[in-house]
This record gives C-alpha cells, structure tokens and sequence, in this order.
C-alpha cells in the first residue's frame, strides 16, 4: 500500500546512502518486482477478479477488470517506494530496492507512471462510469502516498479505493447498475481496517521520521483495537448486510473473523505484516461468501 513521500524537514541523507540510491542498478527486474508490494498488489487483483466473476462479467470482463486493477496496484505500489525513499533510508530500511542501491529512482518513477498510464484506458474499457469509479480510487492511494499519508484522514484514502472497488466491477454491467449499499460499506470498512493493520508493522520508523496519520496519532495498541473493529464491522456488514438468512457459512465468516481480530489485539506482531496478510485473509473469505452467496450483488437484491 501506498507510503508517504519524504517532506523537506527530512534529516538530511549519509553521502553513502545517496549514493547506494543511484548506484549501478544490479538485478533490476527483480527490484522492480519486489518494489511494487507484490503480495497486497496480487491480493487486491486477484479479489476483484473474482469479485468480477461472482457478479457475472464472464471471462473477458474478468480479465480486463484484473489487468486493470493490477496496472493501478503496481502504479501505486512503485509510487510508494519512490516517494518515501528519503525516509526509508534514514531509517535503514535494507528490504527496500531502493535503499540497497539494487534499483535506480529513475526507474521506479518511469515503472509508476507507465503503470497509471496503461491503467487510465483499461478502467475506461468497462465503461466510462466504471472508469472514472477506479480511476478515482487509485487517485486517493496517490494522494495517500504524496501527502495524505501524515494527515489525520490517513485512512480516507484506503476507505475510498476500497469501498469504489465494488462500484468498478459492477458498473461494467449492462445497465451500468451500483453495487448495493452493503457490499459498498463492507469494502470500505475493510480498506480502513486494512490502513491501521498496514501501518502497525512500521509505525515506529514512520514515527521517527515525521509521519503522523491517525494510527500514529493514537499509537500502535489503539490502532490494532481500531483497525480490528473495523475489519470485524466489515465481516458483519457483508454477513448481515445481504439480502435473506444469514447463512451457516456467514456465521463462520464472522466467527473466523472475530477470532482473528480478538488474537490480533491480544498478541500485536511487532515488525510483521501478520495483521495486513490476515486483514487480506478476510477480504478473501468475504468474496468467497460473495461468490457462494452470488444474488444482490449488483444492486438487484
């Protein structure tokens, strides 16, 4: 997910440092990959994918709603890296490309805008309405990244990707019709949820380098609390939000959930990406209920 970029007040950078991050670029290919957030990239496309499939755009609807997806995740992913650079190398961040000097900024720039160049048309390919309902999203999680990462609406941007994803995938439709209001609410808790559990592995070197979003505002205990009520109230708007019975494998889903969430809060994993890899557990567990479920997704129930 996308990262602050470095502001002015920055420290000022090791002479080493700089120039490890224009250095000769060794295993480039490779550095790109794994500066896109390849795991959370592969995640977000492969949900709406099958999200794309569960509400009956077939195949090649399927396809173009992941090659669009995708293109916007790497965009954002390589917009990350590139952004926060300074501050990952005043805080010896060795797992990212960049700051081990295996990657040049140039590179990672050109990557980022090729990627949001080629996802403009291919969100525009579902249909106008559609287009401009993903291209909006992906508009936030550059914001987040450029500047909205150190403001106290930090997860504003994650809860409108989020929850616009739905609107894309359905919008594509014949008749262009919306997703209902709790598929809507259930993805746009999740991103929320998503933000807090995304920021806990980091929340201390964010700290030290002047990053101040509102999971660092109210610290790394009260973010976890936070971020797991709102993936907890995502599973229940997706469970009791549908039309009918809550189904046997609804009641899973949250029990799943709330088991999740409760050893999350109890047990917070310092340094790990534990929270963020369970919140996408989830999201995947609520498709899959999407799938099952397979009415009212399109705003017909």
């Amino acid at each position: 997910m996308p990262r602050a970029r470095a502001e002015a007040t920055d420290p000022p950078l090791p002479a080493s440092a700089a120039a490890a991050a224009i250095g000769p670029p060794p295993g480039a290919v490779t550095g790109l990959l794994r500066a896109c957030h390849p795991v959370p990239a592969a995640a977000v496309t492969l949900l709406a994918a099958v999200l794309a499939a569960a509400v009956g755009r077939g195949p090649h609807g399927a396809a173009l709603v992941a090659a669009a997806v995708g293109t916007g995740q790497l965009s954002v992913g390589w917009c990350n890296d590139r952004v926060d650079l300074g501050r990952d190398l005043v805080a010896g961040r060795q797992d990212k490309p960049l700051v081990r000097g295996g990657l040049r900024p140039a590179a990672v720039t050109a990557a980022a805008l090729t990627a949001l160049l080629l996802c403009v048309p291919l969100s525009l390919a579902g249909g106008r309405l559609a287009g401009c309902a993903h291209l909006c999203g992906v508009a936030a999680a550059w914001a987040y990244n450029l500047r909205l990462k150190s403001t106290a609406v930090s997860w504003l941007p994650y809860a409108l990707a989020f929850g616009l994803l739905p609107a894309f995938v359905t919008l594509g439709l014949p008749g262009a019709p919306w997703p209902p209001w709790w598929l809507t609410a259930a993805a746009a808790l999740l991103g929320a949820g998503a933000h807090f559990a995304n920021v806990l592995p980091d929340i201390e070197d964010d700290l030290a380098t002047g990053v101040s979003g509102l999971p660092h505002r109210i610290g790394a205990r009260a973010s976890a609390v936070v971020g797991g009520i709102l993936v907890l109230a995502s599973a229940v708007a997706l469970v009791a939000g549908a039309p009918g019975r809550v189904p046997a494998y609804g009641w899973v889903l949250l029990a799943a959930t709330a088991a999740a969430v409760l050893l999350g809060v109890l047990r917070p994993a310092a340094r790990s990406r534990i929270p963020f890899l369970a919140t996408m557990a989830v999201a995947g567990g609520d498709v899959v209920l999407l799938v099952v479920r397979g009415a009212g997704l399109a705003g017909r129930a």
